[in-house]
């Protein structure tokens, strides 16, 4: 009886430590892996242009250039924004573009319609949203003057 135990324990043992050792074998390899995947994985490529299309929420001064009533350039907007003055968002501050601009490490997009968007600078994103804007013709149509 008391061989069949020792017979068992080292089993038990031989089993233990095979076990162990796949156990390590797996952690090995899955290391290797994720080493790999982690240095052989192609750097994401910067964005080259920033386009919005939307409504007040990402509006970034269009209907200052436009005959409308929906303007945000005036006082209070602006007034947490970098230059603490009214630029036509419909915020307090950025807006989610100017933001999304920042993270990308790329300029603030700029109004489509305003002067300072030439051709070069149209090359690397605009801002078409506008407030008051809509898929119907009669969306907005109160704000025209």
């Amino acid at each position: 009886m008391e061989e069949h135990n020792i017979i068992t324990k080292r089993n038990n043992v031989v089993s233990s430590s095979s076990s162990s050792s796949s156990s390590m074998l797996v952690l090995i390899i899955c290391s290797v892996l994720i080493h790999w995947s982690i240095v052989h994985t192609p750097q994401a490529e910067a964005a080259r242009a920033f386009f919005v299309f939307g409504d007040s929420l990402v509006d970034n001064g269009n209907n200052n250039f436009l005959a409308t009533t929906a303007r945000a350039d005036s006082y209070p907007y602006g007034i947490d924004s970098p230059s603490h003055r009214a630029s036509g968002r419909f915020s307090n501050g950025l807006n989610m573009p100017d933001l999304i601009s920042e993270k990308i490490g790329s300029e603030p997009t700029l109004p489509y319609l305003s002067p300072e968007l030439d051709g070069e600078r149209l090359l690397i994103g605009a801002n078409f949203a506008s407030a008051g804007i809509g898929i119907l013709n009669d969306t907005g149509i109160q704000f025209l003057i």
